[in-house]
């Protein structure tokens, strides 16, 4: 049975299913340096957008990205390469989102896909003044998205306490 937390009087909570989101797109040379790897801030591009749209969809509202976590390439993506960027929400709060992206790189023509970087973006659902608005609560309805969730306060109560 799902597990709901943080209750919303106005809205209904959401599965974490309903917003998952998947961003693709095909490397060209524009998106490399001198050396043939893509650029970071291509990278970085496309969790942003995948973040966005996996927050969007959550809580049916404009988001704004507060934060990202530090990110790490582990393998060099090059020139051909279709890059995937999959976005999933780990928690929220009562305005931000926790939004958890796994970027692969999946070589083209032969189909291999190898994990490029993982990253967590916090995205905050706005009004139509630009304001904080608030959002629905979530549903976890696996044990990974339940252990997302408490890995989110593990983290929350470590930013809190200055740790």
């Amino acid at each position: 049975m799902p597990v709901e937390r943080r209750k919303s009087a106005a809205v209904a909570p959401k599965a974490v299913r309903e917003s998952l989101t998947e961003v693709a797109d095909l490397m060209f040379p524009p998106d490399a340096n001198m050396h043939g790897t893509v650029f970071g801030g291509k990278v970085l591009q496309m969790v942003d957008k995948a973040a966005s749209v996996c927050a969007m969809r959550h809580s049916g509202k404009p988001c704004v990205t507060v934060a990202m976590e530090r990110v790490e390439f582990l393998i060099p993506i090059r020139v051909g390469t279709f890059l995937i960027a999959q976005a999933r929400v780990h928690h929220v709060g009562r305005t931000s989102m926790e939004v958890g992206v796994e970027v692969y790189a999946e070589d083209m023509p032969g189909g291999t896909r190898q994990h490029t970087n993982s990253c967590l973006v916090t995205m905050v659902a706005v009004d139509t003044h630009g304001r904080p608005a608030s959002v629905p609560g979530l549903l976890m309805e696996t044990p990974e998205e339940k252990e997302r969730w408490a890995a989110a306060e593990r983290r929350r109560a470590a930013r809190r306490s200055g740790a």
